[in-house]
């Protein structure tokens, strides 16, 4: 008899043991220290900016709602399936089937028992941390002072409590469920719960257990349905947002009646946990699923079609007035100024007269074009950039306030080429230099902008005035990071700006404030070489103990990063105040959930010609405030925050979740006030609604008989809305020119029938004044012209197609587009002056290929169904006006430089003598040497710069020998 050994049993290797346990811990140590290493460097990066409290409020809220999260479903599911499993029958007859499901599951019993409630728990722990603002807005959440109409409670309800009693019953529902769902599971497992023979037997503690949890999940729906009375207030239906009729008297009632019969329905199965019976707790539940479809559904759909459709407008007349009045106060729309506006379609000499001031300051300088010009004129290095488009500000010079268009000289990285090493783009080519402002209603003869601020180093009024700060750190296209700093009497290596005293070639610099954390230590080192995976900044000799980073640099990240709950403005822009150059950000408070008022697509609201793609954190809202205004310092990227708008309930609660990182608007200068503006993504969202909520009454909004929108702007080759501009004017009704901000509207219709007339104008007076910490009376004031149907005012559209399609403007730009020539149409402005509206529009030309430098050369302007075509702004309106229009443009002064396509012919009467080749020739030489000058000066080649300039200095005096 052969016998064989059994074989040996294999023994884990001790060493392969230590190897694998060492390499998992060397793992988990890795995976730490990259986590610690982000959160590090947040924190660094907060306490250097002066929020570390937000970074630490906003940690803390996450831990505590998680762990909230966590214990919520882990602990009841874990007590779920040990009440399941230790009351499970000691003898039950188990089919073979769960014989073998048991042999299966019992090696990992303890490991489930344990596993399922950790892992729906960091399910739940993460849902809920995420909901961490919900909560900490209900429990800092303040009054409004406004009740609904229908439930009369406080608006702060709906924007607090609300969400959070929502968010609350939700988990709970879900936390239920899943306790269900493990119980059955476990139940069934185990033979406390037996299918078989076409009958379902549980045994005692299950169902005292199943009946328990079904009764409680069923009381957390009635508490929902209760809740979802309220939501009515907050759901869009038909016409309106909030209840109307059929909410009113068929809804609320019914989800009353559903609350009242869960409640119930829960009691029975209560009562089934003690005596037994599932037959009345299972009749109940079907007849409450039956009356929510009667009660939820049929009844509701019966009253609309049998009663109110044909009555519509008298029973919902009152919640439509419910709807307009609350949608006027959400969008703060509810002080709006209207006036009935006679326009004045015919022109007379002498018409502008009274409106001399604001004829004065129309801005000729588009914004939107001007940009390559002033970037040709002002770039110097092309490593130096524009904003495209550049913004609007005023200044105030000789004690007048002068409407600006102004843009920093910022970095821009792709144009250094080969040049572009880690230390150049790092540690040499650190930051921007300089403000550069135009006058918006001037120009040069040439048709150049007139400049206040411009220059390396800078020169001009700003600096006269008082000397700032014209270096740029952060900025909106600053690098991605920097290093400055160094101890004091170490070389500069910096590069401040491309001129140097003594002949050298550069200037340098080195930062001295306290822009970004400390980058000295080999700890911040190796953290900031893990963050933006560079491995020069651990081992880089350049660094040294003085050392900081500069990055998250956008002015927009930083106020974001600093104040994580407000929406901000797409146009924040750059400012001279108190001596520094400084970015102003307007910052919104949003939400969804105030009751009756209109929910608007914000991405929708504040798209047009100038953004045509904005990102916003949260889209339909119904209620909105400007209630902050933020200012990132452009030298050393500090953030200051000054509520300006106190009584917004939503910010007030914010600053008891977020202490002492809101300054009270008393904080602000004089200064700053005087370059504060109304913001621009405010004006679009209100001058969305308003198309609708123009009227007053339920009767008009009904019948929708007087429905405005945007026009579409006329300029673009695509399908987008006509942005507001900004312009210092005098609205019918104020007593000064104010800086103000405007737009139209023309009737609203569907597909492409709209007419193209003005049925309405819009303006808010934007100028907050220059007093320390106190607005000025007027600012915010929206005042709206309602043009009278008894007269046709052409729209936008309508002015445009005009321009386009007259015979003698035709055959003008015909000849300013000969040769290589191309026209831009700049923006469409519009006045109420003269009785009036006035058109203004001017007109650049730029080379079609090549170098382009837009221009101005000519102005077009409407009045009626009157148009004119000058090379002036002045000249347009006093030939539009019949030869005086009895005001004074800001060109008025101004002799634009001749055009060859001007040039008269030999067979001109009025000029016989003039000797048209050589004067032909001079204007070529004139052109060619200012494309010339302009080439060299993107290139930074001075020589060939200074040659162009003493050639086209040439060509311009033979011009004007010529011409005497």
């Amino acid at each position: 008899m052969t016998t064989t050994s059994a074989p040996t049993q294999a023994t884990p290797s001790p060493f392969r043991r230590a190897v694998t346990i060492t390499l998992v811990v060397i793992a988990a140590l890795v995976v730490a220290f990259f986590v610690f290493a982000s959160l590090f460097a947040d924190w660094l990066w907060y306490r250097q900016l002066g929020f570390d409290g937000v970074l630490v409020t906003q940690w803390t809220a996450r831990i505590v709602m998680f762990l909230v999260g966590f214990v919520a479903m882990a602990l009841p599911v874990f007590a779920a399936i040990q009440l399941a499993y230790r009351l499970r029958p000691v003898y039950a007859r188990l089919s073979s089937q769960l014989d073998h499901y048991q042999e299966v599951v019992e090696p990992l019993r303890r490991l489930a028992m344990w596993g399922i409630p950790v892992f729906f728990g960091f399910f739940a722990g993460f849902a809920a941390s995420a909901q961490w603002e919900t909560i900490w807005l209900w429990r800092n959440g303040v009054t409004t002072g406004d009740a609904d109409p229908e439930f009369g409670l406080d608006t702060g309800f709906y924007l607090f409590q609300l969400p959070a009693y929502s968010a609350v019953l939700g988990f709970a529902s879900a936390v239920l469920l899943v306790c269900l769902v493990v119980t059955a599971l476990v139940a069934y497992l185990y033979g406390s719960v037996r299918i078989g023979q076409r009958e379902l037997r549980i045994s005692k503690a299950a169902r005292i257990q199943l009946a328990i949890i079904a009764g409680v999940y069923l009381l957390v729906q009635a508490a929902s349905l209760w809740l979802d009375r309220y939501k009515t207030l907050l759901s869009e239906g038909d016409r309106i947002t909030g209840a109307a009729y059929v909410e009113v008297n068929a809804i609320i009632p019914g989800q009353t009646i559903l609350a009242i019969a869960a409640a119930i329905v829960a009691l029975l199965f209560f009562v089934t946990a003690l005596i037994g019976r599932w037959r009345f707790p299972l009749i109940a539940t079907g007849l409450l699923i039956v009356s929510s479809l009667v009660v939820g559904v049929a009844y509701p759909w019966v009253l609309f079609n049998i009663q109110v459709r044909p009555n519509q407008q008298n029973l919902e007349s009152q919640y439509y007035q419910r709807n307009i009045d609350a949608t006027k106060l959400a969008y703060g729309i509810d002080g709006l100024e209207k006036s009935d506006f006679q326009a004045v379609t015919d022109a007379a000499p002498g018409q502008l007269r009274a409106d001399a001031e604001t004829t004065a300051s129309i801005r000729i300088m588009d914004p939107a074009i001007i940009s390559p010009t002033i970037r040709q004129l002002e770039q110097y290095r092309g490593y130096y950039q524009f904003t495209d488009p550049m913004d609007v500000d005023r200044y105030e010079i000789d004690g007048t306030s002068q409407d600006a268009v102004v843009s920093v000289r910022e970095l821009d990285m792709t144009q250094l080429g080969q040049a572009a090493s880690w230390y150049n783009t790092t540690l040499v080519y650190t930051h921007g230099y300089g403000m550069v402002a135009a006058k918006g209603n001037a120009r040069t003869a040439d048709g150049n902008p007139q400049f206040l601020e411009r220059g390396i180093p800078t020169a001009g009024e700003l600096t006269d005035g008082e000397k700032y700060e014209p270096r740029v750190y952060f900025g909106e296209t600053s690098p991605l990071y920097s290093i400055v700093g160094a101890p004091d009497g170490t070389d500069d290596i910096e590069l401040d700006y491309p001129r140097g005293s003594d002949g050298a070639a550069q200037t340098k610099t080195t930062f001295s404030g306290d822009g970004g954390p400390e980058v000295g230590s080999v700890l911040n080192r190796l953290i900031y070489s893990m963050k933006f995976q560079s491995t020069d900044i651990l081992f880089s000799d350049a660094i040294n103990d003085e050392s900081q980073i500069l990055y998250d640099r956008d002015p927009v990240t930083r106020v974001k990063k600093a104040a994580p709950y407000l929406e901000l403005d797409n146009d924040p822009y750059p400012s001279v105040v108190d001596g520094r150059i400084v970015w102003i950000v307007d910052g919104y408070t949003l939400s969804a959930n105030y009751p009756y008022s209109s929910i608007v697509s914000l991405r929708d609201a504040i798209s047009d010609t100038t953004n045509t793609a904005p990102r916003v954190a949260l889209d339909d809202v119904n209620y909105i405030r400007n209630s902050v205004k933020a200012t990132v310092d452009a030298y050393d990227g500090s953030v200051t925050l000054y509520a300006w708008d106190e009584e917004d309930p939503l910010l007030q609660a914010w600053q008891n979740i977020y202490p002492n990182t809101v300054e009270p608007i008393s904080e602000m200068s004089g200064d700053l006030m005087s370059h504060v503006r109304y913001p621009t993504d405010l004006f679009k969202v209100q001058r969305a609604m308003l198309g609708t909520y123009h009227v007053d009454d339920a009767a008009s909004f009904y019948a929708r008989d007087n429905a405005w929108k945007t026009p579409d702007d006329p300029v673009s080759k695509t399908t987008v809305l006509q942005p507001p501009y900004y312009l210092t004017m005098q609205m019918p009704g104020q007593d000064a020119p104010s800086f103000s901000m405007f737009t139209s509207f023309i009737p609203a219709s569907v597909g492409d029938n709209a007419r193209n007339v003005l049925m309405g104008y819009l303006a808010v007076d934007s100028n907050a004044g220059n007093a320390d910490g106190k607005k000025a009376e007027g600012y915010g004031k929206l005042r709206m012209l309602e043009i009278s149907a008894d007269v046709s005012v052409p729209g936008p559209g309508q002015v445009q197609n005009t321009f386009n399609s007259d015979d003698t403007i035709s055959s003008q730009l015909n000849l300013l587009k000969q040769g290589q020539s191309e026209v831009l149409n700049g923006n469409l402005l519009t006045l109420p002056v003269g009785g009036g509206l006035l058109y203004v529009q001017p007109v650049f030309v730029q080379a079609s290929s090549g170098t382009q430098l837009p221009t101005l050369r000519k102005i077009l302007v409407a009045f009626g169904d009157e148009v004119a075509f000058e090379d002036t702004l002045q000249e347009a309106l006093d030939e539009l006006f019949g030869g005086d229009s009895g005001a004074s443009a800001g060109d008025g002064e101004v002799t634009p430089s001749p055009d060859p396509s001007e040039t008269p012919t030999p067979d001109d009467p009025a000029d016989p003598g003039i000797p048209v080749d050589e004067m032909q020739a001079a204007l070529d030489e004139a052109r060619q040497a200012l494309l010339d000058r302009a080439a060299a000066l993107q290139d930074g080649d001075w020589a060939a710069y200074g040659e162009a300039d003493a050639r086209l200095t040439a060509a311009l005096e033979k011009l004007l020998a010529l011409e005497e």
